[in-house]
């Protein structure tokens, strides 16, 4: 049996790494794999204690950590966190791009929203903005950026709600996907919580391929992701 691929995921929340577990799952079909949460931090995300670590939780979190990065390294690609793992992810949602920081905010780049359709003219906005954070003026070999449009929801609403009405009409464009998890049949509703993530966790990596499919985001993320493997086991 081959070594587990190491993964390291720099995320908003737990509920994301939940999602982006089971699209892994799925694309690596049976291959093993150590997913590592290293933002927010792992022990906090997990049993819900103290403020999220260092870094806070949520979007901010996710930039002070680059930061971080770029300011002990100059920029992620030279980064050590990046040499401990086969491949590195690292998560945002798309609403991102919708958020002004504060005139004194170290935070810059945002926001950078365009029009929706199509979810990429925003999606791509987005990663030109974290590279500013990371400090690099490309993508570093091996990492990975998962932007889903608008949050990581709507890849779970296709997953589970596919022919819900809201998310048929609206799509990748759907402000808040998150909304519709509480709008469903009573017994097929979903709390925005760890549990209720995990309890779906299978049905996720089952219907991942039909997400790709029908998401172009999902797409863009399983295509980018069977790239860095393949580099990385060259």
């Amino acid at each position: 049996m081959s070594e587990p691929v190491r993964i390291g995921l720099v995320a908003e929340g737990i509920t994301d790494f939940v999602v982006v577990n089971a699209a892994i799952e799925a694309m690596l079909k049976g291959r093993p794999f150590v997913l590592k949460l290293l933002q927010p931090e792992a022990s906090v995300a997990f049993f819900g204690t103290g403020d999220a670590g260092q870094h806070g939780g949520g979007w901010k979190g996710v930039w002070s950590w680059c930061s971080q990065a770029r300011q002990r390294s100059g920029n992620l690609a030279t980064d050590i966190s990046l040499e401990l793992y086969d491949l590195f992810v690292i998560h945002l949602d798309a609403d991102v791009a919708d958020e002004e920081p504060e005139a004194t905010s170290p935070i810059k780049g945002l926001p950078c929203s365009r029009p929706c359709p199509l979810a990429v003219a925003t999606t791509n906005e987005l990663r030109r903005v974290l590279l500013q954070w990371t400090g690099d003026s490309r993508l570093p070999p091996k990492t990975v950026v998962c932007i889903p449009s608008k949050s990581t929801e709507a890849w779970v609403i296709e997953a589970l709600f596919p022919y819900d009405k809201v998310w048929k009409k609206h799509g990748e464009c759907l402000p808040d996907p998150s909304s519709r998890l509480g709008q469903q049949p009573l017994l097929k509703r979903l709390q925005k919580s760890k549990a209720d993530f995990e309890k779906h966790g299978p049905q996720i990596q089952m219907s991942w391929p039909l997400v790709v499919a029908r998401l172009g985001e999902a797409a863009r993320f399983q295509s980018d992701f069977a790239a860095a493997l393949a580099a990385c086991s060259e």
